[in-house]
């Protein structure tokens, strides 16, 4: 399918033409013809499915139709509600890219900076609102936020609320919310809270799953290592050297442990970031940036911190610690083998983690395959299988012993 095949008006697909879509997504080209119907959507998406064009695109096209049907009240039509700062930005710029032909005027808001320049915006008048909830709370309690006229709301990023602890700031702003409205919510899991909060926002809803978080993409080739804590730091530097890798991203479940990884991998030259809460939003948008642009090799990021980056040619995701919820792994990799990419995930896993690798493994129902000859192997490896107790896939020579690249040999190239 294409996306002119979707009913979208001009200007939005010669937008989506500048940018280089042409198919749709399995989510976009589901959710896409029911949101422009005025149906509410129960989304159940993973990160990488390509959601945020699913909803923003008939946002987009709903509030110009609204405008061309004569209204042209100053109150803000769409709210957007996200977790991270992050995120709230990546989708205020999608919403740039798509409506560049339009007549509608956005803005993001979020914490951590000042408030002055959000303010003036919002008193110019604003059609699509994109929002944390801290800082949206906080502005309409001063009275410059007001939702009388909220036609369409969209909650993204359900579950990762819950886990930040946002849930109640999120069922603050719906009191607030007209009863007569359409509502756009997507998740990537379904806890029983989540569910809950659903079933009171949605109204007979066109339910959408795609890609369920069991499974990984099938481009990501992935792999374990069996190291100690201790040795985790020369482990990734040792990989590292390998100049094939032009980018990584590199997860830690703690904002301390993030520090220290960066400290280690500056101090042997090899140029890092972290991103974390405990970073000012200027310091977490200006590490982002980097990245991106390729100035900085290395994102350091705590899973929270990580929510909504988006950055196109990842090759590599470590996992320098493991998740102690499996489905957080599937989020973690899925930030590489985008756009039909390949990709490598790599997984340091010592003793205390390998009760995480077997729920991880029983999840996405796929044995990792092991990589045993480097210096640092564990000499007690986990038995993952009483069958297959050492199941090793063709082994990751260490850049320090072997000259010759598992990357340069092909396996680890895109």
């Amino acid at each position: 399918m294409l996306f002119k095949e979707l009913e979208l008006i001009e200007p939005i697909l010669k937008a989506l033409e500048t940018e280089g879509y042409t198919n749709p997504t399995p989510i976009q080209e589901q959710a896409i013809p029911s949101a422009l119907a005025g149906k509410d959507i129960l989304g159940c998406a993973q990160t990488g499915t390509g959601k945020t064009a699913a909803f923003s695109i008939p946002i987009l096209q709903l509030v110009c139709q609204s405008q061309l049907n004569g209204n042209f009240t100053r109150g803000i039509k769409a709210l957007i509600l996200t977790p991270t700062r992050e995120l709230a930005i990546q989708i205020d710029e999608s919403i740039a890219a798509y409506g560049k032909n339009l007549r509608i005027s956005h803005e993001v808001i979020f914490g951590g900076v000042s408030q002055h320049h959000q303010v003036i915006n919002l008193k110019k008048g604003v059609d699509i609102l994109t929002a944390t909830p801290g800082r949206l709370l906080d502005l309409m309690q001063q009275g410059f936020i007001h939702l009388k006229d909220i036609r369409f709301f969209v909650l993204d990023e359900a579950d990762r609320m819950l886990d930040m602890g946002f849930i109640n700031d999120v069922k603050k702003v719906v009191a607030k919310l007209p009863e007569k409205k359409q509502t756009l919510f997507f998740s990537a899991t379904m806890p029983d809270e989540i569910e809950k909060l659903a079933n009171t926002l949605l109204k007979n809803p066109v339910t959408i799953a795609v890609t369920p978080v069991s499974s990984t993409v099938e481009k990501i080739e992935q792999a374990i290592y069996f190291v100690e804590k201790e040795n985790k730091k020369n482990l990734l530097q040792d990989l590292l050297e390998d100049s094939a890798i032009k980018s990584a991203l590199v997860f830690t479940r703690t904002k301390h442990g993030a520090d220290k990884v960066v400290k280690n991998l500056v101090k042997h030259g090899i140029t890092s970031e972290a991103i974390h809460g405990n970073k000012s939003q200027n310091a977490r948008q200006r590490a982002l940036t980097n990245f991106k642009n390729g100035s900085t090799r290395i994102l350091v990021a705590t899973d929270i911190a990580a929510r909504g980056i988006d950055v196109d040619g990842l090759s590599h995701v470590f996992n320098y610690e493991l998740p102690n919820v499996p489905e957080t792994y599937v989020h973690r990799i899925g930030r590489t083998g985008r756009a039909g990419e390949s990709g490598m995930a790599i997984s340091f896993c010592d003793t205390e983690e390998r009760a995480y690798l077997k729920d991880i493994q029983k999840l996405i129902k796929i044995e990792l395959p092991v990589v045993s000859n480097h210096e640092y192997h564990s000499a007690t490896p986990l038995k993952v299988s009483s069958n297959q107790p050492d199941k090793i896939k063709k082994p990751v020579p260490r850049n320090r012993m072997v000259k010759q690249s598992y990357y340069k040999s092909g396996r680890g190239s895109n």
